[in-house]
Order: structure tokens, then C-alpha cells, then sequence
């Protein structure tokens, strides 16, 4: 049988992590070439970038998605953090009224804790939209532009600039990033007045609003088979409790090790997701920094879609159940 590699310990500011197995492929090689990537390279990846995952991360309760054996293995979507870990990885207990349960999962404030998770086999790092301080108030509105089977990125870069239309009338400040699949997300920052169903209303109703401006490209509907598969969903239950997408410049369990990249308006019409990858992305954070480092600083009040959902709801549009938690 073959050895497996040693260990090697990674100085993460004043934290040492000892990585285990660093030579394990995460990413099987494709026909093309492409990544090959190991536990160490994620690893390497993560430093590269590390003041962007951290303010993406930072204080929000975060579920793990962890490939031990790589990609080739078994995915584990996991919300505790397992006994063992260092004493310094902090943790946010969260309560599950469904199953009345609760679960310690981690809370980044530091590199060292990105780092150790994944030692533990983490590649993709998925963060509530609220924060340890208060977490049933979100902080974060997340329009996720959500593509249907048939559809290709023109349509997802046209509906991006209509909901970048919409924002600037609205007075909201959003931060775009690719989904590291075939889609967009647009992240706003909110302040934390509000409930998740609140949030909720309040991304349906802007939802709503896109698909009034693009008919033809945009669908609403809550069922997927009421959906034209050419058809981009908005899709607003991300906002939901306990619903999580991937955060920014966090890698993407996919062959090609791509990243959920932060982007600028102006690269909507150029960009395609399948250049940014953990091959790419440091030398791209290298040269432009974090471009979602100034979201704190311009939150915006929801009040005026909450007007437009009572609006809606006085129309007849229908509100669909909140999944369970």
C-alpha cells in the first residue's frame, strides 16, 4: 500500500494548523487538464483569499460541506462542529424548532478557523444570512438568479441588469458574485430589524418585480414543474431560515474547483464562471482586493419592498409556506 504523505503545519496568524494528508487529490483531473487539485491546494487557496472568506463569513453561523475522501467520495453536509476541535474555533448555537434540537456550528472570526475546517475535509463554506449577535435577524439580502435547465448565461447576464435597475431605483448598493455554478448571486446588506418571513416577503416581492420587467426570462413560479426550463428563477427562499448558499470566494464542490466569485457590475457581460477557479481567483484577489469588503457600509431599509409585498398580497399574489427549519 502506498504511504500516505506527512502532515504538515500551516502558521495562520498566531494559530498553527496541521493539515493531514495534504497530497490527497480533491479535484480528479478532467479529459481537459484541468485542477487536479489537493487537500493543500485548497488549503493554499483559502490563505490566498483569506480576508475575503473571512468577511464573508465573519460571526454567521456557517454549515459545512465536507468531501473526506474528495470529490470522488461522499458529500457530508454537516452542522455541528465535531468534537475535538481546537479551543479556539468558536461556535453559535442555533435552535431547530422543527425537530427542537440545537447544533454548535462554526463562527468565523478568524483565518485559522477557515484553515482548520478544511483540514476537516471542508470545500465549500455555506453561511446563515444573519449573525451570532441576533440570529433570527438577517442582515443579508440574497437575490439568487438561478438559471433552469435550458437556460444559458445571456439570459442570466440580461436578468442581472434589470435587478441592478431596480436596486439603483431603490437606492440599494448590491454586491454581484458568480454562483461557481451557472448562475449569479446579489448580495445586500440590510440592518438587522427584521425577521427571516420579512426578508423573505421582501425578496418575493422584488422577485416579482423582475419578472414584471422580464417577462420573457424571468419566472416566479414555487413549483419546478411550473417553471419553463428556459426560464431564469429568482430564487427568493435563500432567504428563508436555515437556507444557505455558498459564500463569497468560497470554492465549489465541481471538478474544476471553480469559486463563488465576487465581481464587478461592469464584468457582468464578460464574465464566465468557469474561469474562476482556485487556480485563478488568488491572482484576480491579488490585484483588486475584496470587492465585497465595503457591504457593511451601505445597509438599506426593506420598508419600501415590504410595501410592495402588501401591495402584491392586496393584488391576490399568493405568499407560498416558509419550508420548515
Amino acid at each position: 500500500m502506498p504511504s500516505k504523505s506527512p502532515a504538515v503545519e500551516i502558521e495562520v496568524d498566531d494559530k498553527v494548523v496541521r493539515v493531514s494528508n495534504p497530497d490527497r487529490v480533491y479535484f480528479p483531473p478532467t479529459r481537459e487538464g484541468q485542477s487536479g487539485a489537493t487537500k493543500l491546494d485548497l488549503v493554499e487557496y483559502y490563505l490566498a483569499v483569506g480576508p475575503g472568506i473571512v468577511n464573508a463569513l465573519f460571526e454567521r453561523p456557517c454549515m459545512l460541506h465536507r468531501f473526506p475522501k474528495g470529490l470522488a467520495g461522499e458529500k457530508v453536509h454537516q452542522k455541528r462542529v465535531p468534537a475535538g476541535a481546537p479551543p479556539w474555533v468558536e461556535t453559535v448555537r442555533l435552535h431547530f424548532p422543527r425537530w427542537n434540537r440545537t447544533a454548535d456550528e462554526l463562527c468565523v472570526t478568524e483565518l485559522a478557523s477557515v484553515i482548520w475546517a478544511v483540514q476537516m475535509s471542508t470545500v465549500e463554506f455555506h453561511p446563515w444570512n444573519s449573525r451570532r449577535a441576533d440570529t433570527e435577524s438577517p442582515d443579508e439580502w440574497r437575490i439568487d438568479l438561478d438559471p433552469g435547465p435550458l437556460c444559458d448565461f445571456d439570459t442570466v447576464r440580461r436578468v442581472a441588469h434589470v435587478a441592478h435597475e431596480i436596486l439603483d431605483e431603490l437606492g440599494a448598493v448590491g454586491f454581484p458574485k458568480t454562483s461557481g455554478g451557472s448562475g449569479l448571486h446579489v448580495y445586500v446588506r440590510i440592518p438587522p430589524e427584521h425577521g427571516f418571513s420579512d426578508v423573505r416577503r421582501a425578496a418575493l416581492a422584488f422577485a416579482r418585480e423582475v419578472e414584471r420587467r422580464a417577462p420573457d426570462d424571468v419566472t416566479t413560479a414555487w413549483w419546478r414543474k411550473d417553471r419553463d426550463p428556459h426560464h431564469l428563477f429568482v430564487d427568493y427562499n435563500q432567504n428563508a431560515r436555515d437556507h444557505t448558499i455558498a459564500a463569497a470566494y468560497s470554492v465549489r464542490g465541481v471538478p474544476d474547483a471553480r469559486v463563488s466569485t465576487p465581481i464587478r457590475w461592469d464584468e457582468i457581460d464578460d464574465v464566465d464562471p468557469r474561469d474562476c477557479t482556485i487556480l485563478t481567483v488568488p491572482e484576480r484577489f491579488a490585484e483588486l482586493g475584496d470587492l465585497h469588503e465595503a457591504i457593511d457600509g451601505h445597509p438599506f431599509d426593506i420598508a419600501a419592498l415590504l410595501e410592495w409585498a402588501d401591495r402584491d398580497e392586496r393584488d391576490g399574489a399568493e405568499i407560498p409556506d416558509t419550508p420548515d427549519d
